[in-house]
């Protein structure tokens, strides 16, 4: 078969030059505001001159481009290659603040300034070096985790946008009264993304939040609630010099503080990056995680350089994606160009600074809910009738919530704990994790079921080692797709010391068989283009494999190449070409691999095909736990999968 070309997935399509374009600039726009918040309050809280404040905010906006582009480009193991927007995280305002004021006193000024980036840039290599250690303790971080960190990180960033909408900074701004006119601006704007996404679809559809925007700050204008006279304020050009506040200083309290709000970056953009992979079909693997750390890594020790800050992947943007569903990377790549070019000319940035907030606080309200909507999606897959689930999502939630209403809170505790209580969003992901590992990972454990009977039942592994061999081969018939001869041959070695023994006799033992005997069971199993083109109740009737990730939409082009690849193998070996799904990211992925094991020998390619066999059946076993503990769901196996 000749190997006509893949269909690209969807992330690595590059729209048409306009409708890039415009796609782009609606993801800088919703970046904005929460992208300059940092700096403005870092530079409040250091007492900070306008003309440094001015300086770290064209810093921030180009060091934001870079490291967008290094993120959703990438290059080598750097950067996770999705629509996602690197933005700086909110987790380092306090101790940034904190380690300047050490340095300065009170008074403040810009004599901290170089302490704090030595710190940044010694976590940032921290999180380079450290991304494939933390990718590999994903287990970790099951749905019920991540949901719920997502949650928690949608709710409480809509305190920021209710911040917008008032046209208050933060809750140390003077009390003003709420005007009726800002709330007539917020409410404006998210009417008009809410009358384009009902109404409108197509490119318009996708343009949602900009239109929203747009009308929004025209509608000021003509009131006299906007104005563009700080554009002819502005310079013309400016850039920011490496270590333009001087060297680097470095304090073993200082680093050990940034570090610790890396640590907890990590799992925010762990919780990003399974939300964006969610959002475009695409499955997310320990490799994907640790490019995206290392990505966060070199970012923020670019910030510290650049006299910028630490970086992460920027929620509302993510949000912004599920809103538009338009997935390509190069969106928010173009994006990241735009930021580097804001932050060369300010007067660009001041056009953008002239949204007015409660416009802005409008638009941000739609993406941090929908930020919050993917969380609750997560969570809707999550056994919450399991005690030991419940209790981590309340429990969390609850916490978050306390210190986002009552964010003094943070105050009664020593100042180098304060970084812990210094959000919702940290304390929330960190009694998750920390009543994850209590429930799920230290001391006894319960319900560990092997599988269920024929039934219904839940049986131990001491059970199965107590059962005959027609019990045996009932409860696990489904392994093999009806065959018997592997589990007769599986159950003879018996006893089993446990779950990870039993598992590796299962997926083995059709590998001694003889080659007529492999053939044949080989034939049991479904070919892959039955599989991938039926829909999902037929799915679940041929494999139990079907579903258990997103390989995204099959197109014509890619249905035809399927076929054709099936019926080419089919000629040459005789038996269907069998895939494991398990270890396929994308449909294109399946072709390749078909292509490639067209080369094979039939003798070669038996071995490989009853290989495909064994990951089959591992795959199957997995399932066979988690719907013997309900703990264990089908979707959890995805984050299993990066152990």
């Amino acid at each position: 078969m000749s190997q006509a070309p893949a269909a690209l997935h969807p992330v690595d399509r590059v729209p048409k030059p306009g409708r890039l374009t415009v796609l782009s600039i609606q993801h800088v726009l919703a970046f904005y505001a929460g992208a300059v918040v940092v700096p403005l309050v870092v530079a409040g809280g250091l007492r900070l001159d306008a003309y440094t404040t001015m300086h770290l905010i064209n810093a921030d906006l180009f060091t934001c481009g870079i490291a967008t582009l290094i993120q959703s480009v990438g290059f080598w193991k750097v950067g996770v290659r999705l629509p996602i927007i690197q933005g700086v995280t909110t987790t380092a305002v306090s101790p940034m603040i904190a380690i300047g004021l050490a340095v300065t006193g009170p008074a403040g000024g810009v004599d901290g300034l170089p302490m704090i980036y030595g710190a940044i840039i010694v976590s940032g290599i921290f999180t380079f070096i450290a991304a494939p250690f933390f990718a590999r303790i994903i287990r970790f971080f099951p749905p019920v985790v991540i949901g719920t960190v997502l949650a928690t990180m949608g709710i409480t960033l809509l305190g920021v946008s209710a911040g917008d909408i008032i046209n208050r900074v933060d809750e140390a701004s003077p009390p003003m009264p709420i005007a009726m006119r800002d709330l007539g601006y917020a409410a404006l704007t998210l009417v008009i993304i809410i009358i384009v996404q009902r109404f409108f679809k197509g490119f318009l559809g996708t343009i949602s939040v900009l239109l929203g925007l747009v009308i929004g700050t025209a509608v000021a204008l003509i009131l006299g609630d906007a104005s563009f006279s700080q554009v002819s304020e502005a310079s013309a050009f400016g850039f920011t010099t490496p270590f333009y506040f001087g060297l680097p200083q470095f304090s073993a309290t200082a680093c050990i503080s940034m570090i610790i709000v890396m640590i907890i970056t990590m799992v925010e953009t762990t919780g990003d990056v399974f939300a964006a992979g969610e959002i475009v079909s695409k499955r997310i693997t320990r490799n994907h995680i640790a490019a995206a750390l290392r990505a966060d890594g070199l970012s923020t020790t670019l910030g510290g350089i650049f006299n910028s800050f630490p970086y992460t992947c920027f929620a509302q943007n993510v949000g912004l994606v599920r809103l538009t569903r338009v997935k390509s990377r190069w969106v928010v790549a173009l994006a990241g160009v735009f930021m580097i070019v804001l932050g060369l000319i300010p007067k660009a940035g001041a056009i953008v600074a002239a949204i007015p907030a409660p416009v802005l606080g409008g638009a941000s309200l739609a993406l941090f809910a929908n930020v919050a909507l993917v969380g609750f999606q997560t969570l809707g897959r999550v056994d919450l009738a399991d005690t030991r689930n419940a209790v981590i999502l309340t429990t969390s939630l609850g916490l978050a919530m306390l210190v986002s209403f009552k964010p003094d809170i943070a105050n009664v505790f020593p100042s180098w704990a304060q970084i812990f209580f210094a959000s919702g969003v940290t304390v929330g992901s960190i009694t998750a994790i920390v009543l994850n590992l209590l429930f799920f990972h230290v001391g006894p454990k319960r319900g560990e079921n092997i599988a269920l009977s024929p039934t219904g039942r839940r049986v131990s592994l001491g059970q199965i080692n107590a059962m005959d061999k027609d019990a045996f081969v009932r409860t696990f018939t489904t392994l093999y797709n009806g065959a018997t001869w592997p589990l007769e041959r599986a159950w003879e070695r018996r006893p089993f010391t446990d779950v990870g023994q039993l598992k590796e006799i299962l997926q083995d033992a059709a590998l001694s068989a003889s080659s007529t005997d492999q053939d044949a069971l080989v034939q049991n199993y479904p070919d892959i283009v039955e599989m991938l083109v039926a829909d999902e109740d037929q799915a679940r009737a041929i494999s139990q494999d079907v579903g258990s990730f997103a390989l995204g939409d099959i197109e014509g082009d890619q249905r035809e190449q399927l076929e054709a690849l099936s019926a080419s193998y089919r000629d040459k070996f005789g038996i269907p070409f069998v895939v494991c799904l398990e270890r396929m990211d994308s449909v294109d992925d399946i072709i390749e691999q078909g292509l490639h094991r067209l080369e094979n020998s039939p003798a070669m390619e038996r071995i490989v095909a009853i290989g495909e066999v064994g990951e089959v059946v591992s795959d199957r076993f997995d399932i066979m736990l988690a719907d013997a503990n309900p703990v264990r769901t089908a979707w959890a196996r995805k984050f299993e999968q990066l152990n």
